[in-house]
């Protein structure tokens, strides 16, 4: 029965493209070629000039779909055997016939499919579509089919362009008036634009259609080479290995033109991991009713694969199944139709209650209907009791009856319609958890609003520092560049008191005197650097306060996500530009040392001015710097 409908799902488009006229008929000298050329594909024998005297061309006209069904089931379709005929033959020859008509490759070399390739994917379409003409393929279908190739490619696609796409070509669909599903052109075009493959190559695409061919059309389970060991002269030769179902083949290279050998597969087959032994590592074996084969894979891995592959195909044929994907296209199909009856299921629920609501209603309306009347009837008896009090007592008694039979009436409608008071009571609490449910979402998106803003006023007080971070370093350059001049300035300074103290040597009082200023300058130089260097300490420890600060700021915390605790410096000092400030501070420390020991008060001032200002915790924090570990950038 599955085979029936593969094959007719190929001769409906064989037939569809002798319909030139696209009138639903097709002429008879055609459907006696078609019908000759399937006799010859499918090795079915049959006599010609039946065949010929079938259909003789008379006065009834083209054949229709329908019309043609009766001779297709009674003389090609009930004489098929299976295993008789190559389906891959049968496939193509239909292929060819509606290929003519309906596909058409760019003449410019665009197209990113070969006619092979067109063809593998052509089969996969009728493997796959619903089992309904014209033959469609169902979003899932088409989604299984792409990730099958993508994942044959190495490639991953998200759902979210997944959806994209398949939403495209659903509009696509709906303006060819083809709802439901793609056709196998559109399958074929969404293919050859390339929208799906993210700028793969040709020859990359059509070994991933070729791949997932053998693997859903010809029931290929696993595919590769093996290390096998002979059953006579026991040496050990690489095979190629191809998995089916019903039997392991392996063939002498990839190209599977020269087959070695078949190990046949059945429920008592089995497979064992092997210890190494003889040179050969990951070996196992597959024991069969006749004899143990012996094999060895590339890794760990591999065997493991192997071993389960097999596994799998020894409980198919336990099981009595022939193909894996066939059963897995069923249970893929029978959970649409789940879907669909839940989906029915709950529509039809949620009919049933709006007629409960609108007979609710009714109920209500007539209720208010039957008190209007109940009302106007007692004024009505009491205005006839009154009228008539006098003169029909006996009548009074009539009336009292018929209104305990009234009031009895309410009575009823009254329990009746507390029934109804309770059903629409449990209809308000229903509503009412819906309400509580719509409330609770509400809050929940208004708490992922407020994180998003959250992190974008992060983000912004991270641009802000980075910014007050940049400007302090253009700070410290400018002040660098000041002290260099100091420097320079300080030198000069130098030369010209060695040049007095060289005139001035002929009076050793005042040399002496000379001497013991230097002296209490170096004193107050030393001084000077000790409160420096503590300045630099304070200014290191600053750095690193803000250093933590900003590798937070530049980790937002996410709704659940933890504060982390660990501290590293900020990413925008870069290692060359400390290096720079690290042997300029050097530079400035020798010549500290230096002048401390020749230069006048003059310069002894200077240097407290170098030193002293509001700006040395500043630059003295640039070696310290150096010394931190620069966080990893984000």
């Amino acid at each position: 029965m599955a085979l029936r409908k593969e094959l007719l799902k190929s001769i409906w488009y064989a037939f569809t493209a002798l319909d030139v006229e696209k009138s639903g008929k097709v002429s008879k000298s055609q459907l006696k070629v078609l019908s000759h050329n399937l006799y010859t594909v499918l090795h079915i024998p049959h006599d010609p000039v039946a065949l010929e005297e079938h259909f003789r061309d008379d006065d009834d006209g083209p054949v229709s779909s329908q019309g043609y069904m009766p001779y297709l089931n009674k003389y090609i379709l009930d004489k098929v055997e299976e295993g008789a005929f190559v389906k891959e033959h049968f496939d193509e020859l239909c292929w060819t016939l509606t290929a003519k008509k309906n596909y058409r490759a760019d003449s410019n070399g665009n197209s990113m499919l070969s006619n092979q390739d067109a063809f593998r994917l052509w089969c996969l379409f009728n493997f796959l579509s619903e089992d309904k003409y014209p033959l469609i393929m169902v979003p899932d279908e088409v989604e299984y089919l792409l990730k099958k190739v993508l994942s044959s490619m190495s490639l991953e696609v998200s759902l979210g362009e997944l959806e994209e796409l398949l939403a495209q070509e659903a509009q696509e669909a709906q303006a060819a008036q083809t709802t439901g599903g793609l056709s196998v052109w559109q399958f074929l075009e969404l293919f050859n634009s390339g929208r799906c493959l993210r700028g793969v190559g040709r020859d990359t695409l059509s070994m991933a259609i070729h791949e997932v061919y053998q693997e859903l059309i010809q029931d290929v389970l696993k595919q590769g080479y093996l290390w096998k060991r002979g059953h006579l002269r026991r040496n050990w030769a690489e095979r190629w290995f191809q998995l089916q179902p019903s039997c392991l083949c392996y063939f002498g290279s990839e190209e599977c033109k020269e087959k070695r050998g078949t190990i046949p597969l059945d429920a008592h087959c089995c497979v064992e991991v092997l210890p190494d032994r003889d040179g050969k590592r990951c070996m196992f074996c597959v024991k069969t009713a006749t004899r143990t084969y012996e094999m060895s894979a590339s890794d760990t891995r591999q065997r493991q694969e192997w071993t389960a592959a097999i596994q799998m195909a020894i409980r198919l044929q336990a099981e009595g199944k022939t193909s894996l994907h066939k059963d897995l296209k069923q249970k893929r199909r029978e959970q649409r139709e789940q879907r669909e009856r839940r989906r029915a299921a709950k529509e039809e629920e949620l009919l049933r209650l709006q007629q409960l609501q609108e007979e609710k209603e009714r109920k209500l309306q007539e209720l208010e209907l039957l008190q209007e009347a109940q009302r106007q009837a007692e004024r009505l008896l009491q205005e006839e009791e009154e009228r008539r009090r006098s003169q029909h007592r006996e009548l009074q008694q009539a009336l009292e009856g018929q209104l305990r039979e009234a009031e009895q009436a309410r009575a009823s409608m009254q329990a009746e319609m507390e029934l109804k008071k309770e059903e629409a009571a449990r209809q308000q609490q229903r509503i009412k958890e819906l309400e509580e449910m719509q409330q609770r979402l509400q809050e929940a998106l208004h708490l992922e609003v407020k994180a998003r803003r959250d992190e974008e006023a992060v983000r912004l007080a991270q641009t802000r520092l980075l910014e007050e971070e940049e400007e302090k370093l253009k700070q410290l350059m400018r002040l660098k560049e000041e002290q260099e001049r100091y420097i320079e300035r300080a030198q000069q300074e130098k030369e010209e008191l060695q040049q007095e103290m060289a005139l001035q040597s002929r009076s050793l009082q005042q040399a002496q005197q000379q001497l013991e200023e230097v002296r209490q300058n170096r004193q107050r130089a030393d001084e000077d650097v000790e409160a420096a260097q503590r300045k630099l300490r304070q200014a290191s420890t600053n750095v690193k306060h803000w250093n933590v600060q900003m590798n937070r700021l530049m980790h937002p915390i996410e709704p659940g996500d933890k504060r982390p605790v660990t501290s590293s410096s900020f990413t925008g000092f870069q290692a060359p530009l400390l290096a720079r400030r690290d042997s300029s501070l050097k530079r400035l420390t020798r010549w500290g040392s230096q002048g401390s020991r020749t230069s006048s008060p003059t310069s002894s001032e200077q240097q407290k001015s170098l030193n002293g200002g509001d700006e040395a915790p500043v630059l003295a924090s640039a070696p310290q710097e150096d010394k931190l570990d620069p966080a990893p950038e984000n």
